[in-house]
């Protein structure tokens, strides 16, 4: 009976995120209401107020679910010290091209600024930290050179998302990596 149970919440957890991430396509979560996402998911209000609190509740779930998934999908690699931080970003690159349509919705303007702040958050506990590593950077400068390149970095994610991902994971890590490395002269033509 309990097992019944579970799979008929794991539905109706499954169709509010689906009903939300469809309803967040054309609008910010500023304007979606419970109404709309019960509708939407052919589900009542009390079973929606049965899981969640609110619109913002259901997508800070679904974001803290990504943002855990990927976390979790990234402690899973070994990765090889020479080219490290290229290597992470390539996985970070796929995992997003993986989940494009959930990520891109999540990154956007429409989606949740939390999430964003914790795809950063990733990003500079995987990549800049450990380039700083390497680098030996100086710490007058170690607040602001993380927040420049992976702020950037997430703009150009979004960007790439939603312009159909016409580069692979691999062209857009070597892109991200190749600017940490090099900043604006790695890119002169002629080089």
């Amino acid at each position: 009976m309990s097992e019944k149970l579970d799979r008929r919440k794991q539905f109706t957890r499954m169709v509010l995120k689906e009903a939300l991430m469809d309803l967040l396509k054309g609008k910010p979560i500023s304007s979606v209401t419970v109404k709309e996402l019960c509708e939407r998911a052919n589900i009542n209000r009390s079973t929606f107020y049965s899981h969640y609190v609110d619109p913002y509740d259901l997508l800070d779930k679904i974001g803290k679910e990504v943002f855990d998934d990927m976390y979790e999908t990234l402690n899973q690699y070994n990765f090889q010290k020479q080219d490290e931080v290229l290597q992470m970003s390539t996985k970070i690159l796929e995992y997003v091209a993986e989940r494009s349509e959930l990520c891109q919705i999540l990154l956007s303007k429409n989606g949740d600024t939390s999430f964003r702040k914790r795809v950063t958050n990733i990003i500079q506990n995987f990549i800049m930290n450990k380039w700083m590593e390497e680098h030996q950077l100086g710490d007058e400068l170690s607040e602001y050179i993380p927040l420049l390149v992976v702020s950037g970095g997430v703009d150009a994610i979004e960007s790439w998302l939603a312009n159909g991902k016409k580069e692979s994971p691999q062209e857009m890590a070597l892109l991200i990596h190749q600017f940490i490395n090099y900043g604006l002269s790695g890119f002169r033509k002629g080089d």
